[in-house]
Parts: structure tokens; sequence; C-alpha cells
């Protein structure tokens, strides 16, 4: 029996990439767009659409994981979506990012120290302080965020919700 054959051929690079979209504000735009997504095989790990300027137009900013060549793909079939006006890759440009998060954790007094220490270090508030645990609202880069719930772990998660990111780039630069 012969063995099977390796590929010496290096697997496609899988990286995050941040999507803006600018489209219509209408019902089923959001359907339409996660639908070019999922037929690709696309995971969106986060999603954030709001009100763009213009009132009848809105921003959608995209954070998802995959290969580079299925992804300029998908930018194709999204510019082509009759309610989007254009689709961007932000992956690697100059552009601000930012994401909040609440992170709620169980705090007896005993505990409450290491974890205003950390919250001050990250420039996390406090926002509601209970008997038992703290709910702290941190925001920043995605990275940052990931480094400060790292560290709140041990204390005891209890509860974590992330807004996703939001991006805009930089200077007269679209977005």
């Amino acid at each position: 029996m012969a063995a099977p054959e390796t590929s010496d051929a290096p697997a496609p690079r899988r990286e995050i990439h941040t999507i803006s979209l600018y489209v219509a504000n209408r019902p089923g735009v959001l359907v339409r767009v996660a639908l070019v997504f999922a037929r690709r095989g696309y995971n969106i790990e986060s999603l954030v659409v709001s009100p763009a300027a213009e009132g009848d137009f809105s921003r959608m900013t995209i954070t998802c994981s995959g290969d580079l060549a299925t992804l300029e793909q998908m930018i194709k079939q999204l510019s082509k979506l009759v309610d989007v006006v254009h689709a961007t890759d932000h992956t690697g440009d100059a552009s601000y990012e930012s994401e909040i998060a609440l992170v709620k954790v169980a705090a007896n007094l005993d505990a409450r120290t290491e974890i205003l220490q950390i919250a001050e270090h990250f420039g996390a508030k406090v926002v509601d302080y209970g008997t038992d645990s703290l709910i702290l609202r941190v925001f920043g880069a995605s990275d940052k965020l990931d480094a400060f719930i790292d560290l709140l772990r041990p204390q005891g998660l209890l509860e974590l919700v992330r807004s996703g990111k939001i991006l805009m780039a930089r200077g007269l630069e679209e977005t």
C-alpha cells in the first residue's frame, strides 16, 4: 500500500480582516450581506451596524477570519449587491479601531484591590459596584480588551459583552 502524498504547498493564510460597508438603510440589507459570508464559509466574528452621517445610509463594520483569496472574491460580490455603495477591506490600512466591553467579575472584599489595580492599568471604569461583583467598562483596541479579560479570568469572570470592532480610516481617506 502506497503512503499518502503530502503537499509542500503552504496552507492558505488565515488572518483577521476588518471590512467596512457603506449601505442603503433598508430592510433586508443585513441578511443579503450575511449570506455572502455564509455561502463562502466565512465566519463573522463581530458585526456593528450604525446610521451614517447621511440618514438614508448605514455603516457596517465586519470582523472575520479566513484566507485572503476568498476575501477578495467576497468583497467583489458585496460590491455588486444593489444596496451596497462600497465595500473595503481595511486590514493593514491606516485606520483607528476601537471596541468596548462590559465585564462582570466576582469580587469579594479580598479580591477587589487586585481587580481595581488591573482596571486602573487598562483605563477601565467601574460602572457597577455590587456586594459580590463589579461591572467594568473598558474600551480600546481588540488586543487590549483580550489582555484585560485574560487577566480578569482567574478572578471569576461572570459575564462578558463586547460591542465588536468599529473603525474609521485616518485622514481624508474614506472609510
